[in-house]
């Protein structure tokens, strides 16, 4: 990790990778997961309690490798997002005041969309949120892009780096 300013605002970047997730409310870190192709990055921020998570989900549903889906619950969307909330929860996360942005379920490397595995995921993950009754803030997905997210914690502005693209996109603003 990068060494802080005298001041003590520099920004430090924890990295989320494949399969995995990381909540927190140490406002001096950014969250950030790299090159979601067909996979999805969902991020969470409370407002009041300051807290926030990053989850990068690859595959729709644990029922096809329920063995990994124990071990590795951040790689199925159906065991990562109520992973990613509890981990919220237990930082004094209300589940009424995050706000969700989703990033990512491209169709890449299938462009004949035999598989669908970005749509599968996304479709998923509504299906659980409407379950909830919790609804998307902000979202980017589809096309045939790769995307990196990155969640500020300081301030819950969530960012994206859109392959091909020079300038940062705006996701969400808090």
């Amino acid at each position: 990790m990068a060494t802080p300013t005298l001041a003590g605002l520099f920004e430090q970047k924890v990295v989320v990778g494949i399969a995995d997730l990381a909540v927190s409310n140490n406002q001096t870190l950014t969250l950030a997961t790299y090159s979601m192709g067909s996979c999805i990055g969902v991020s969470i921020y409370d407002p009041v309690a300051r807290v926030g998570g990053l989850l990068h989900v690859m595959l729709p549903e644990s029922k096809i490798d329920p063995n990994k889906a124990r071990h590795k619950p951040a790689m199925f969307m159906d065991t990562g997002i109520p992973s990613l909330f509890r981990a919220a929860y237990e930082l004094k996360a209300d589940k009424y005041r995050v706000q969700i942005s989703v990033a990512g379920g491209a169709q890449v490397m299938d462009s004949s969309g035999f598989f669908s595995i970005g749509k599968r995921n996304y479709e998923t993950l509504k299906a659980i949120l409407n379950e909830h009754s919790l609804q998307v803030q902000a979202e980017q997905v589809g096309g045939m892009v790769s995307r990196s997210m990155y969640l500020n914690l300081a301030t819950g502005e969530v960012k994206l780096k859109i392959s091909g693209q020079a300038e940062d996109f705006v996701l969400c603003k808090n």
